[in-house]
Protein backbone atom coordinates (compact mmCIF):
# COMPACT_ATOMS: atom_id res chain seq x y z
CA UNK A 1 0.00 0.00 0.00
CA UNK A 2 1.08 3.14 -0.21
CA UNK A 3 -0.11 7.07 -0.32
CA UNK A 4 0.92 9.37 -3.08
CA UNK A 5 4.36 7.99 -3.73
CA UNK A 6 3.77 4.25 -2.72
CA UNK A 7 7.00 2.21 -2.15
CA UNK A 8 5.68 -1.14 -1.52
CA UNK A 9 4.20 -4.47 -3.19
CA UNK A 10 0.43 -3.35 -2.95
CA UNK A 11 0.79 -0.52 -6.06
CA UNK A 12 -2.01 1.01 -7.84
CA UNK A 13 -1.75 4.41 -9.12
CA UNK A 14 -4.88 6.86 -10.09
CA UNK A 15 -3.85 8.21 -14.03
CA UNK A 16 -5.19 11.70 -13.60
CA UNK A 17 -3.26 14.51 -14.90
CA UNK A 18 -2.74 17.67 -13.10
CA UNK A 19 -3.76 20.35 -15.37
CA UNK A 20 -1.27 23.24 -16.43
CA UNK A 21 -0.09 26.55 -14.84
CA UNK A 22 -2.12 28.63 -17.35
CA UNK A 23 -5.11 27.29 -16.74
CA UNK A 24 -4.87 26.96 -12.45
CA UNK A 25 -4.23 31.11 -13.41
CA UNK A 26 -7.14 31.61 -15.40
CA UNK A 27 -9.70 29.94 -12.46
CA UNK A 28 -7.51 32.29 -9.85
CA UNK A 29 -8.70 35.55 -11.58
CA UNK A 30 -12.39 34.00 -12.21
CA UNK A 31 -12.46 33.83 -8.25
CA UNK A 32 -10.42 37.19 -7.96
CA UNK A 33 -13.44 38.87 -9.94
CA UNK A 34 -15.73 38.29 -7.02
CA UNK A 35 -13.96 40.26 -4.34
CA UNK A 36 -12.36 39.40 -0.42
CA UNK A 37 -15.49 38.00 0.53
CA UNK A 38 -15.89 35.26 -2.19
CA UNK A 39 -12.07 34.53 -2.25
CA UNK A 40 -12.16 34.02 2.26
CA UNK A 41 -15.53 31.38 1.30
CA UNK A 42 -13.60 29.70 -1.52
CA UNK A 43 -10.68 29.11 1.17
CA UNK A 44 -13.07 27.96 3.85
CA UNK A 45 -14.49 25.77 1.37
CA UNK A 46 -11.15 23.98 -0.15
CA UNK A 47 -10.09 23.68 3.56
CA UNK A 48 -13.51 21.68 4.20
CA UNK A 49 -12.91 19.81 1.13
CA UNK A 50 -9.36 19.09 2.58
CA UNK A 51 -11.50 17.54 5.96
CA UNK A 52 -13.35 15.10 3.89
CA UNK A 53 -10.70 13.76 2.35
CA UNK A 54 -9.25 13.06 5.76
CA UNK A 55 -12.41 11.93 6.86
CA UNK A 56 -12.39 9.63 3.65
CA UNK A 57 -8.79 8.28 4.32
CA UNK A 58 -10.09 7.37 8.14
CA UNK A 59 -12.68 5.24 6.48
CA UNK A 60 -10.26 3.46 4.25
CA UNK A 61 -8.28 2.74 7.37
CA UNK A 62 -11.26 1.41 9.16
CA UNK A 63 -12.12 -0.80 6.00
CA UNK A 64 -8.40 -2.43 5.76
CA UNK A 65 -8.55 -3.22 9.40
CA UNK A 66 -11.73 -5.18 8.98
CA UNK A 67 -10.31 -6.76 5.75
CA UNK A 68 -6.95 -7.74 7.94
CA UNK A 69 -8.61 -9.05 11.01
CA UNK A 70 -11.31 -11.45 8.74
CA UNK A 71 -7.91 -12.49 6.74
CA UNK A 72 -6.03 -13.92 10.09
CA UNK A 73 -9.14 -15.76 10.84
CA UNK A 74 -9.71 -17.48 8.03
CA UNK A 75 -6.42 -16.81 5.92
CA UNK A 76 -8.08 -16.31 2.37
CA UNK A 77 -5.12 -14.27 0.72
CA UNK A 78 -6.86 -13.71 -2.40
CA UNK A 79 -9.66 -11.31 -0.82
CA UNK A 80 -6.72 -9.70 1.39
CA UNK A 81 -4.69 -8.73 -1.84
CA UNK A 82 -7.68 -7.30 -3.50
CA UNK A 83 -8.67 -4.88 -0.44
CA UNK A 84 -5.22 -4.09 -0.61
CA UNK A 85 -5.30 -2.93 -4.06
CA UNK A 86 -8.44 -1.29 -3.61
CA UNK A 87 -7.43 0.91 -0.52
CA UNK A 88 -4.43 1.47 -2.13
CA UNK A 89 -6.49 3.50 -5.04
CA UNK A 90 -8.16 4.82 -2.46
CA UNK A 91 -5.32 6.23 -0.71
CA UNK A 92 -3.85 7.42 -3.94
CA UNK A 93 -6.75 8.81 -5.02
CA UNK A 94 -6.93 10.90 -1.67
CA UNK A 95 -3.60 12.21 -1.96
CA UNK A 96 -3.46 13.11 -5.22
CA UNK A 97 -6.75 15.51 -4.69
CA UNK A 98 -4.81 17.00 -1.39
CA UNK A 99 -1.36 17.81 -3.65
CA UNK A 100 -4.38 19.66 -6.13
CA UNK A 101 -5.69 21.80 -3.03
CA UNK A 102 -1.94 22.48 -2.20
CA UNK A 103 -0.81 23.91 -5.53
CA UNK A 104 -4.67 25.83 -5.71
CA UNK A 105 -3.28 27.43 -1.98
CA UNK A 106 0.22 28.18 -3.85
CA UNK A 107 -1.24 30.26 -6.24
CA UNK A 108 -1.91 34.11 -6.17
CA UNK A 109 -6.02 34.05 -5.48
CA UNK A 110 -4.87 32.74 -2.39
CA UNK A 111 -1.39 33.20 -1.72
CA UNK A 112 -1.67 30.76 1.63
CA UNK A 113 2.04 29.13 2.53
CA UNK A 114 1.33 28.55 5.40
CA UNK A 115 -2.02 26.30 4.99
CA UNK A 116 -0.11 24.84 1.90
CA UNK A 117 2.75 24.00 4.14
CA UNK A 118 0.09 22.34 6.89
CA UNK A 119 -1.50 20.20 4.19
CA UNK A 120 2.36 19.06 3.26
CA UNK A 121 2.77 18.15 6.47
CA UNK A 122 -0.57 16.01 6.88
CA UNK A 123 0.35 14.18 3.75
CA UNK A 124 3.91 13.91 5.35
CA UNK A 125 2.53 12.21 8.15
CA UNK A 126 -0.27 9.84 6.12
CA UNK A 127 2.66 8.39 4.01
CA UNK A 128 4.48 7.53 7.38
CA UNK A 129 1.33 5.77 8.79
CA UNK A 130 0.05 4.39 5.97
CA UNK A 131 4.20 2.35 5.60
CA UNK A 132 3.85 1.57 9.46
CA UNK A 133 0.27 0.32 9.25
CA UNK A 134 1.49 -1.73 6.21
CA UNK A 135 4.94 -2.71 8.29
CA UNK A 136 2.23 -4.28 11.37
CA UNK A 137 0.51 -6.32 9.08
CA UNK A 138 3.37 -7.73 7.08
CA UNK A 139 4.96 -8.29 10.86
CA UNK A 140 1.33 -9.96 12.54
CA UNK A 141 0.92 -12.17 9.26
CA UNK A 142 4.50 -13.86 10.10
CA UNK A 143 3.97 -14.10 13.76
CA UNK A 144 6.23 -14.19 16.66
CA UNK A 145 9.09 -16.77 15.51
CA UNK A 146 8.46 -18.64 18.40
CA UNK A 147 4.98 -19.30 17.55
CA UNK A 148 5.08 -19.78 14.04
CA UNK A 149 2.98 -22.61 12.26
CA UNK A 150 5.99 -25.61 11.15
CA UNK A 151 5.70 -26.70 7.60
CA UNK A 152 6.65 -29.88 6.68
CA UNK A 153 6.90 -29.72 2.73
CA UNK A 154 10.84 -29.67 2.57
CA UNK A 155 10.94 -32.98 5.57
CA UNK A 156 11.99 -36.32 4.12
CA UNK A 157 9.36 -39.03 4.53
CA UNK A 158 8.16 -42.36 2.93
CA UNK A 159 5.28 -42.17 4.83
CA UNK A 160 4.26 -40.72 8.42
CA UNK A 161 5.61 -43.84 10.28
CA UNK A 162 8.99 -42.63 8.97
CA UNK A 163 8.86 -38.84 8.96
CA UNK A 164 12.09 -37.54 8.98
CA UNK A 165 11.23 -33.55 10.39
CA UNK A 166 14.33 -31.35 9.31
CA UNK A 167 12.51 -29.02 12.13
CA UNK A 168 13.72 -31.47 15.20
CA UNK A 169 16.57 -30.52 16.72
CA UNK A 170 18.53 -30.52 20.12
CA UNK A 171 17.16 -28.47 22.58
CA UNK A 172 19.97 -26.61 23.92
CA UNK A 173 20.54 -23.64 26.26
CA UNK A 174 21.92 -21.92 23.14
CA UNK A 175 18.71 -22.65 20.77
CA UNK A 176 16.42 -21.28 23.39
CA UNK A 177 18.62 -17.93 23.95
CA UNK A 178 18.47 -18.06 20.00
CA UNK A 179 14.56 -18.36 20.05
CA UNK A 180 14.13 -15.62 23.03
CA UNK A 181 16.13 -13.26 21.01
CA UNK A 182 14.49 -13.61 17.87
CA UNK A 183 11.24 -12.97 19.68
CA UNK A 184 12.33 -10.01 21.36
CA UNK A 185 13.57 -8.37 18.06
CA UNK A 186 9.79 -9.04 16.93
CA UNK A 187 8.46 -7.34 20.01
CA UNK A 188 10.35 -4.64 20.03
CA UNK A 189 9.23 -4.57 15.67
CA UNK A 190 5.85 -4.24 16.33
CA UNK A 191 6.03 -1.84 19.31
CA UNK A 192 8.11 0.46 17.25
CA UNK A 193 5.78 0.47 14.62
CA UNK A 194 3.03 0.73 16.82
CA UNK A 195 4.33 3.69 18.40
CA UNK A 196 5.40 5.64 15.03
CA UNK A 197 1.54 5.09 13.96
CA UNK A 198 0.09 6.61 17.06
CA UNK A 199 2.77 9.32 16.89
CA UNK A 200 1.85 9.73 12.80
CA UNK A 201 -1.83 10.56 14.05
CA UNK A 202 -1.39 12.42 16.93
CA UNK A 203 0.54 15.00 14.68
CA UNK A 204 -2.10 14.76 11.96
CA UNK A 205 -4.83 15.51 14.31
CA UNK A 206 -2.80 18.67 15.25
CA UNK A 207 -2.08 19.95 11.85
CA UNK A 208 -6.49 19.40 11.14
CA UNK A 209 -6.97 21.04 14.41
CA UNK A 210 -5.39 23.93 12.90
CA UNK A 211 -6.69 23.71 9.82
CA UNK A 212 -10.42 23.66 11.83
CA UNK A 213 -9.24 27.02 13.78
CA UNK A 214 -8.50 28.67 10.21
CA UNK A 215 -11.84 27.63 8.43
CA UNK A 216 -13.78 29.00 12.03
CA UNK A 217 -11.68 32.37 11.63
CA UNK A 218 -12.52 32.43 8.34
CA UNK A 219 -16.38 31.94 8.76
CA UNK A 220 -16.49 34.52 11.59
CA UNK A 221 -14.63 37.22 9.16
CA UNK A 222 -17.25 36.38 6.66
CA UNK A 223 -20.31 36.76 9.38
CA UNK A 224 -20.26 32.96 9.88
CA UNK A 225 -22.19 32.61 6.29
CA UNK A 226 -19.52 29.75 4.87
CA UNK A 227 -19.35 28.45 1.58
CA UNK A 228 -19.55 24.92 -0.17
CA UNK A 229 -17.12 22.56 -1.71
CA UNK A 230 -18.67 23.09 -4.86
CA UNK A 231 -18.01 26.77 -4.95
CA UNK A 232 -14.30 25.89 -5.51
CA UNK A 233 -15.23 23.18 -7.94
CA UNK A 234 -16.75 25.94 -9.93
CA UNK A 235 -14.58 28.47 -9.46
CA UNK A 236 -11.57 26.20 -10.49
CA UNK A 237 -12.95 24.17 -13.53
CA UNK A 238 -11.32 21.03 -14.29
CA UNK A 239 -8.64 21.17 -11.49
CA UNK A 240 -10.07 19.36 -8.68
CA UNK A 241 -10.77 16.09 -11.07
CA UNK A 242 -11.19 13.46 -8.11
CA UNK A 243 -14.89 13.01 -6.51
Amino acid sequence: MADGQPSNGDHMAEDHSMPGAAAGEEAAMNVDDGGKGRSDAALAALLRGFLAVQQRRAEAYSTLRRGFSEYMANGCELAYQQLCGSITAEFNACSKQVLEMISLLSMPEFCRSDLADLLKGVQAHEKEKLHLTAQIQVLKKAGRPSERLVNHEDCRSRSMAQHVCVHVKEITEAAGTEDAEADAEYDAALKEAVQGVQEAVTSINEHMEEVRYEIDALETEMGGGGSEWAEVEEAFTGTLSIK
